[in-house]
């Protein structure tokens, strides 16, 4: 709502000016100075007027459900499957005011089928400052938990990690990329976090979301997609129950999924499986054209065939996947 008049004018400056020097004092004393002028002008309460100028936590703020199914459907191409299964469960997450548990999404499909972009997506749909949001984490595990001798203190150091923000923040959301790549038994530290407790030693966990991110099943995939291909079958015919159990029980015995043999699929607290279907040539197209137009750039289709036509495509027959995905778009187009 907007101060008018010269009385409104000075008295939010004079506001602004000691809500950056905040830091300066203890929140008791921001508090009643904020608190002071939020009762002179009548317009604004103090959470109000501090989140304008501050990121803030809001557990309760409602999914833009419209927004986000915009986002998925002009920004990724080729994956019905996730677009379907990630909007539907996050807009029934966020509008359960009573969910017995946290959001658990685990994404599986070959490098460039659009894993990281989606996690964006839902990022940046859930607060504004996206994957540099105070309350986005992301965890790389060849960059935070490299070192197989050292599981039990990436246990730990996760442990405390996830504690203190979610004890900042409920709805905090967790990504942890390059899932394939992560010791086994690293993730199982977490499993508390994920369980059907109201609290855990005083903290609920149940409004924070946990993404997970693999390459870990993208053969089990490719092998589905594959099948319907050659039976003359469309891939937006395959459906989550083709895969999901597939999936599931795939990662749940592979030494180099970061799932082997974890209580988070035996005890079924991973919410939803979602493959990432193999890319092809039409959807490196779209890719193509998206880039140019995010680059501010006119679409020519020249540039577009020959951008797609360097890609190399899978199986060595069909030829009919790219076995980057849409990897490499942005590289390849910097030299058109």
């Amino acid at each position: 709502m907007r101060l008018i008049g010269a009385f409104g004018g000075s008295t939010a400056l004079w506001a602004l000016l000691a809500a950056h020097v905040a830091g300066a004092f203890e929140p008791v004393s921001v508090g009643i100075a904020i608190g002071a002028v939020s009762a002179l002008t009548g317009y604004l309460s103090y959470t109000d007027f501090y989140c304008r100028f501050t990121e803030c936590c809001h557990e309760e703020r409602p999914l833009n459900t419209s927004a986000l199914k915009l986002d998925l459907e002009e920004k990724l191409f080729g994956q019905h499957l996730a677009t379907e299964v990630i909007l539907k469960a996050l807009t029934g997450f966020r509008n359960n005011k009573n969910s017995k548990k946290p959001l658990t999404l685990s994404l599986h499909g070959w490098a460039g089928t659009g894993k990281n972009f989606i996690s964006q997506i839902v990022a940046e749909n859930l607060y504004p400052k996206g994957l540099k949001s105070n309350f986005v984490h992301l965890f790389v595990s060849t960059l935070h938990f490299p070192h197989e001798q050292k599981i039990k203190v990436y246990q730990d150091q996760l442990q405390k990690w996830i504690r203190g923000n979610v004890s900042a923040c409920g709805s905090s959301v967790f990504i942890f990329d390059e899932m394939d790549k992560l010791h086994p038994g690293i993730i199982d530290a977490i499993k508390p976090f994920l369980d059907y407790y109201e609290q855990v030693d005083g903290i609920s966990y149940r409004r924070a979301i946990f993404i997970f991110l693999s390459n870990a099943g993208g053969d089990l995939i490719t092998k589905t997609a594959l099948d319907f291909w050659r039976a003359g079958r469309k891939r937006e015919e395959i459906q989550l129950k083709d895969l999901e159990p597939v999936l599931s029980v795939g990662v749940f015995n592979n030494k180099h999924s970061g799932l082997w043999h974890s209580g988070l699929i035996d005890k079924n607290l991973i919410d939803y499986f979602i493959p990432f279907l193999p890319l092809e040539y039409k959807h490196v197209k779209m890719c193509v054209r998206a880039e140019m137009r995010a680059r501010g750039a006119a679409v020519d289709e020249d540039v577009v065939t020959s951008v797609a036509d360097e890609m190399t495509f899978f199986p060595k027959d069909e030829k009919i996947y790219s076995d980057k995905g849409c990897k490499t778009v942005q590289s390849r187009l910097d030299f058109h």
